[in-house]
């Protein structure tokens, strides 16, 4: 099965059901509709030479038919990040990828401020294009013989085939372009579905960009999987909008990173959130202060989940009827999960401590030509996620931070997660803060904590004394009062880092 038949299947079985609510433009798609209209798109991407087309589009129906249609020329999109750096990542992705073509929208380059480069091409062209001839040819080829559509929209029976390249964040070092491929999305689909028991009758938010491999598995291909109703909107930043959403679509599924939950929760009024039976959070580590907010001001319960790109994303999930706040849930049932001793590579027990590695179906086929890096991350089928974490005696996933967030001082592995969670304890909810590791010529490395407001450093030292040790103190504070961002919402502590090492240089 590939992901495209998959779709065609699902619009055969619900045609006048609706299926993509686009509030951006307030239009209304059925099933049969999103069917023609990706169909005309395909026929526009036929026309590229390009194998692999990138893809810079905000969540819309647009994207949905251009990422459908993509697959149905025979091609392969390349989904690229626009929150931040637009003409940079463009660029980034072409070189990496080796290919001209991408489609975008002069709407979206106009707001995230990307000049027009070449060889692109523009959605808004396309849509003033389609005339009644157009219409009418599409419309014909969706009511061919299932065998002949089928061989029109390149499907076949290898499902190994690549899918989507999407780029890792690239919080910590360059992004990497990771080749998923249709039996990766399938099966992660089908394993995150069975433990969230999703059916055709859930209405989906989908929110998260497509750029991000959350976003395009979860937002766009699960409800095309099951014929779900998804409702799109181009920004998740829009807290106040999203919320007016919820309350007039009434969603049951919607998921989000934890500072897109915080920005909904401070908008949200009383009922806003009565129709969702699943709020998920996810790409990030969900802060228990923010599950004690969601329960305490609408009696919600928000499910942490797990996962990255190379995954698919999902590894594990907290559901309703199986949660442990602050853990990352079990793993899917399709999905194998081992706990690997970092120093001697052996199989940790139960609440030991070691490198997460991932086994199943939703492993990536691997980075994108560069096999020297895959076959670093992928041993013996097992991939290495490079987080640190551990498997409780119940087999739940509990997630420690990431290796290159573990720094040694004094012969001592110090988790500056677990730093970052004991300060966001003592400090006043509307702080943001992170820690980062510099330079020390003594101890080799020393921990920096970063502040988004002054605070009073005297009593919060005195407060994180008593729940950590003098290696794992933070050894000085710097404000830097936005903290920059990912797409995703994440901290980009690279960033932050340089920014931090760059301050400690001026001061001498």
């Amino acid at each position: 099965m590939q992901l495209h038949e998959k779709f065609i299947y699902t619009a055969k079985a619900y045609p006048n059901k609706i299926a993509i609510v686009d509030r951006a433009i307030d239009k209304r798609f059925t099933y049969q509709q999103a069917l023609i209209a990706s169909l005309i798109f395909s026929r526009k991407i036929r026309k590229f030479r390009d194998r692999l087309i990138g893809v810079m589009l905000p969540n819309s129906s647009a994207a949905v038919f251009t990422v459908v249609g993509i697959l149905m020329a025979g091609k392969i999109p390349v989904m690229i990040n626009y929150s931040t750096g637009p003409e940079y990542n463009i660029r980034y992705a072409r070189e990496k990828c080796s290919f001209k073509t991408v489609v975008t929208s002069k709407k979206l380059l106009e707001r995230v401020n990307c000049p027009v480069l070449e060889d692109m091409a523009f959605v808004e062209d396309w849509i003033e294009e389609i005339d009644l001839k157009e219409k009418l040819i599409s419309s014909a080829i969706s009511r061919l013989p299932l065998k002949f559509l089928m061989t029109y929209c390149n499907i076949d029976e290898d499902a190994e085939k690549t899918a989507v390249i999407l780029f890792t964040s690239g919080s910590e070092k360059d992004p990497k372009a990771v080749e998923l491929s249709h039996k990766n999305i399938l099966s992660n689909i089908e394993g995150f579905s069975e433990m969230a028991k999703l059916t055709e009758k859930d209405i989906i938010l989908s929110i998260l960009p497509f750029f991000h491999v959350f976003g395009i598995t979860v937002n766009l291909w699960t409800p095309l999987y099951h014929g779900m109703t998804f409702i799109t909107y181009q920004t998740p930043l829009e807290y106040q909008k999203i919320c007016q959403i919820i309350k007039e679509e009434r969603p049951t599924v919607m998921a989000a990173t934890p500072s897109f939950w915080w920005g909904y929760l401070k908008k949200a009024e009383p009922g806003t959130f009565d129709s969702l039976r699943l709020m998920v959070s996810g790409a990030d580590k969900c802060p228990q202060s923010l599950r004690d907010a969601m329960w305490e001001k609408h009696r919600k319960i928000l499910l942490e989940g797990y996962g990255t790109t190379e995954t698919s994303p999902a590894i594990s999930a907290n559901m309703p009827d199986a949660n442990k706040p602050g853990s990352v849930g079990k793993p899917l049932p399709n999905v194998e999960v081992m706990i690997e001793n970092y120093e001697t590579g052996e199989r940790c027990g139960p609440n030991e401590i070691g490198r997460i590695l991932v086994k199943g179906p939703n492993v990536m086929k691997g980075y994108y030509n560069d096999l020297e890096e895959t076959s670093m991350r992928i041993r013996h089928g097992w991939y290495d996620t490079g987080d640190m974490g551990y498997l409780d005696e119940d087999g739940y996933l509990w997630h420690v931070g990431r290796l290159k967030r573990f720094v040694k001082i004094g012969g001592e592995m110090i988790s500056l997660v677990k730093v970052e969670e004991e300060l966001e304890k003592v400090l006043p909810k509307e702080i943001e803060c992170c820690v980062v590791e510099v330079p020390d010529e003594i101890k080799g490395a020393k921990i920096v904590a970063v502040v988004s407001q002054k605070i009073d450093e005297k009593s919060v030292v005195k407060q994180l004394a008593k729940v950590l040790p003098n290696l794992a103190m933070p050894k000085q504070f710097l404000i830097i009062e936005e903290l920059p961002k990912m797409g995703s919402g994440k901290i980009n502590f690279s960033k932050v880092q340089e920014m931090v090492i760059e301050r400690l240089k001026l001061k001498g």
